[in-house]
Order: structure tokens, then sequence, then C-alpha cells
């Protein structure tokens, strides 16, 4: 569908994806490790899901845990980059009006329940290590269906305005989105209405849960290495934080790559458009391609899993 004239005031049924306006010509050459990135993703956070699910030794709510995040991963995952994907491959660029909503609500509220796990996850690292003889009637599979149904619960319930309130808004104009996905602020910004109250929701909800979240996860590993540096037992104190070593790693991928991400869109009139662009993508497809990897390799429990896995092949 052509982009609506300027004029028009008929209602906008569809928009067009337009990734990359100022650099077109790497499309192709970047689907090809978006494509890699994306196989890894789906295949390791499905290895690792199955893994947890035959091993009986890994039924145990930190690994219920790990198999959340893994779930969140797939779902981020097959929201964003096959759309990309069709893009880049076959110039799809259409996405319906219901469609595009669709894939915002999913990439704010999935991107909100991934930092409410690893919340939850510091917190159980936090009572194994600080509390450890009362990590069994603490942590047990009643504590994670609470945990998954809070997580689910928050973030749906604050988020889902972000969407709403957009899709309520009048377009009349241009229907030309300068993004590769449905962004809340790309999409706004077609609007003939003001669209003030919209962003400003966006930005206090955001930061409200992902600012609680990094508040509590960096109050829970204070607490840790608080306990760690008093043990005293040789080789005691670096066992106890090799048990939080993945979980920390996760932790950087996901903030790290968010933050940047930030950055760059304060920065927006110092840097290429692009680069916000590129890096949305790939927050979305880079941290779920990684997090199954790190506790494949650091954690020999899941380790072992696998290569049972394997044999059964």
């Amino acid at each position: 569908m052509a982009s609506l004239s300027n004029d028009s005031t008929a209602p906008v049924s569809e928009f067009l994806l337009v990734c990359f306006p100022n650099y077109q010509s790497w499309q192709h050459w970047l689907s090809l490790p978006l494509s890699f990135l994306f196989l890894l993703a789906m295949g390791a956070n499905a290895t690792l899901l199955i893994t947890i699910r035959l091993e009986a030794s890994l039924h145990e709510p930190m690994y219920y845990l790990l198999s959340l995040l893994s779930l969140l991963d797939m779902v981020l995952c097959l929201t964003v980059i096959p759309k990309v994907l069709a893009i880049f491959w076959f110039d799809l660029r259409a996405i319906s009006f219901s469609a595009c909503f669709l894939q915002m609500f999913i990439m704010n509220c999935f991107l909100g329940m991934e930092s409410c796990t690893f919340m939850v996850m510091a917190y159980d690292r936090y009572v194994a290590i600080c509390h450890p003889l009362r990590y069994p009637s603490i942590i047990t599979d009643q504590f994670v269906v609470r945990a998954s149904v809070f997580i689910m619960a928050r973030n749906a319930l604050f988020l889902i305005p972000v969407p709403v309130l957009s899709s309520r808004l009048r377009y009349c104009a241009e229907n030309i989105i300068r993004n590769c996905i449905c962004t809340n602020l790309s999409v706004s910004k077609l609007s003939c209405d003001d669209i003030t109250f919209n962003q400003l929701y966006q930005f206090v909800a955001a930061w409200t849960l992902l600012g609680s979240d990094l508040i509590l996860i960096v109050l829970s590993y204070s607490f840790i290495l608080k306990a760690v540096l008093k043990i005293k037992a040789e080789g005691a104190a670096a066992k106890a934080l090799s048990t939080c070593g993945s979980h920390f790693i996760l932790i950087l991928f996901f903030s790290t790559v968010l933050l940047v991400l930030v950055i760059t869109n304060l920065a927006r009139k110092r840097i290429p458009p692009d680069v916000p662009i590129l890096l949305n993508i790939l927050h979305h497809v880079i941290p779920p391609a990684l997090n199954p990897i790190v506790y494949g390799v650091r954690t020999k429990e899941i380790k072992q899993g696998i290569r049972k896995l394997l044999k059964r092949l």
C-alpha cells in the first residue's frame, strides 16, 4: 500500500515499515548474521527448555525461573525478528493496524517481564547464599508459580496502556514508520493528535518498573557480596560467587544493550538515526541467543542434562 497523501483524512488501516532509511543497502548483509542469531536463539532456548523438562535433577525452582526466561526470550524473538527478515528478504513492509499494536504490546510487556524475572532470580540467589538453611522452605515450586503470576500481571497491568493509548490516536496522514518494528515513539509521532501524555506514560511506567527491578537486583547482590566476604572457609567464597556468575552475566547482557539503546535514543541528534534502530533489533536477539549458552556452559547440571539429551537422539 502506498503511503497516504499528506492532505488525506482517511483513517490509516496499515503501516509501512521502512528499515534503515539512510542505509537500505545494509539490509541484505545484515540479514545473514541476524538469521544466524535468530536460529541460535531459537535452537539454544528450545534445547534448554527440553533439557529442563526431561532431566529430573533440573526440576528445581532456579531452573524453572530459567525456563520462564527462555520462554520470554523466544516470544520476543518471534515477535520481532521474522518480520524484520521478511522486510529484508521480500520487502514485505506492510503491517496491519492491529498487528502493529500487538507487536508494540508484546515488546513492551515482555521486556518488563524479563526485567522482573531477573529480579526474582536475584532474590533466589540472595536466599540461597544469605539464608541457605531456609532456602528449601522459601524458594518452593509454589513460590515460582506466585512469582510467575506476579511477573505477568504486573507488567500487563502497567504496560498494556502503552499500545492502547497509541491505538486510540488519530492516524490521518502519513503511514510510513521509519523503523523496522512498531515502537511507541516511531508510531505515535505519525498521529495527528497530541502525544505528550502517551510519551509521558511510557517513560514513567518503563522507568518505574525497570528502575525498581534494577534497585532490587543491586540490593540483592550487595547483600550477597557482603555475606560472601564474611566466609572464611577456603574456596567457599569462590564457590558461592560462582553460583551467581551465570545470572550476573545475563543481567549484564540485558542491561548493557538496553543502556546503550537508551543513550543512543537520548543522543539521537548527534548520531545517525539508523543506529538506534539497529540496536533495538539486536536487543531482541543477542541476549536471547547468549542467555542459554551462558547457563549451558557455566552450569554443570545443565551440561550433563544436554549430554543425556543428545545421547537419546
